[in-house]
């Protein structure tokens, strides 16, 4: 283990035993570092890295999500006499402005008044029961979103809360906008801003949202992204198709539900989404949870051509790597985003593997999908005034007693190096010191 690194855990009381390590240049193969490089520690976001460069290799840098809408029954002047059906892919990023165009390809078929039902395929990936609170307990945050073929927006709600002193009153808007829907407002409070969230005593379902606490006034304007884990994903699609069809001009008599796409149904309107190369960057340089669970996923349904599970991904997954000649047996993936505790690899499947990818037909789609050192992503703020600062694409991870960084390293002797670091222990938070000096001893002795 190289001085600097062993100096900087010893300072935070984290044992050699706690951290795998390893560092291989990435073109003639030479291991400069192996220091518990096979144990089987938790990578936490990093194992995107995993999900992200299979999904590269197997699916291709040009793979994109089709979301479409289709047509059962006839069509009368611009009346739809029977359902739309709209089945999903799996899209990551589906996103208001994304859905909204969707929305707009259908009006210009010249739909406009729907007599049946708005009908949701969603069959995809399989329907299993998703718990959101039992990675932290926390159901609300906007990372324990469930995946979804379907997935519309991330399944996430933001409330604006703007306190009026003159009036004793709080405004709250949100958004996206739905409809119908309902909002109860907190009262004014005093007193330290503090634990504001908590004291707002928040109830938010398909019904509406409720507010019975309080919100001090020195709080200023807050914004609150939720995950209403209360509604499920047709209840919140049905929201928000509702309100942008209405505003579109659109009428629906009818319910919006779950089904299954009819034979005979005609096409529509199609939505592509952005291209897998571009998708990666969001889930590599600001560490998406959700979009990974859906890429996992997609890699099953894709691969198996069977409503998708997160075994059939992992599957997937698995023999890839075993097919590039890196047998993993310590190897554990859940959902494939790191957001678990169960979640499992060594810093030597994951430096091998970066060592493969650096080798690969995609690696220019890759490697810019990891944030850059000192410049975005999840490592803005880290090694700004370093010499390794703008030297590294670098993707880190982060949970309760683990840290971790693996990506390349771009020495100053022009050398480039695959770089794992995967720190699992109770002072893993005071890791970080060793990790960046990691980094910059690769940049300066390799």
């Amino acid at each position: 283990m190289p001085i600097p690194v062993a100096d900087a855990l010893q300072r935070a009381d984290i044992p050699a035993s706690a951290a795998g390590i390893y560092v291989q240049e990435v073109e003639n193969g030479e291991v400069m570092v192996a220091s518990n490089d096979t144990t089987s520690l938790n990578p936490a976001s990093t194992m995107k890295l995993v999900t992200s460069n299979a999904a590269l290799e197997i699916l291709g840098p040009t793979f994109s999500w089709k979301t479409q809408a289709y047509a059962s029954g006839s069509l009368q002047g611009d009346v739809l006499n029977g359902d739309l059906i709209i089945k999903g892919s799996g899209d990551p990023k589906l996103v208001l402005e994304n859905f909204w165009l969707f929305l707009r390809r259908i009006r210009a078929r010249g739909i406009r008044e729907i007599k049946g039902h708005v009908v949701l395929d969603r069959s995809l990936f399989e329907s299993l029961p998703h718990d959101a609170a039992a990675f932290d307990g926390d159901p609300a945050k906007p990372y324990n979103v469930g995946p979804d073929a379907l997935l519309l927006n991330y399944k996430a709600l933001g409330f604006r809360f703007t306190p009026d002193p003159r009036t004793r009153s709080v405004q709250v808007t949100i958004d996206p906008p739905l409809a119908p829907y309902s909002i109860a407002a907190p009262r004014l409070g005093n007193g330290d801003c503090g634990d504001w969230r908590n004291r707002l005593h928040a109830s938010i379902d398909a019904a509406g949202a409720r507010f019975p606490g309080t919100l001090p006034a020195s709080c200023g304007e807050k914004i609150w992204y939720v995950h209403p884990h209360q509604m499920t994903h047709t209840q919140y699609f049905a929201l928000i198709f509702r309100k942008m069809w209405a505003d579109m001009g659109g009428t629906l008599q009818g319910d919006v539900r779950n089904g299954a796409l009819p034979a005979a149904a005609q096409l529509v309107a199609e939505w592509e989404s952005a291209s897998l190369a571009e998708v990666i960057r969001d889930i590599n340089k600001y560490s998406n949870n959700v979009m990974a669970r859906q890429l996992l996923l997609t890699l099953g349904a894709v691969i198996t051509r069977l409503p998708a599970t997160t075994e059939y991904g992992a599957a997937v997954v698995r023999t890839w790597l075993g097919n590039k000649g890196i047998d993993a047996p310590e190897l554990s993936i859940e959902n494939g985003s790191g957001l678990s505790r169960t979640e499992r690899v060594s810093a030597r499947t994951l430096g091998r593997m970066l060592v493969e990818a650096y080798r690969g037909p995609t690696m220019p789609e890759f490697m810019s999908s990891l944030p850059l050192v000192a410049y975005d992503g999840t490592m803005r703020s880290r090694l700004v005034n370093q010499s390794v600062a703008g030297k590294a694409h670098i993707k880190t991870g982060s949970l309760n007693e683990v840290r971790s960084v693996a990506g390349y390293v771009l020495a100053a002797s022009g050398k480039r190096y695959a770089v794992a670091c995967l720190i699992n222990h109770p002072n893993a938070e005071r890791g970080r010191e060793a990790q960046d000096a990691l980094l910059q001893w690769v940049y300066e002795k390799g």
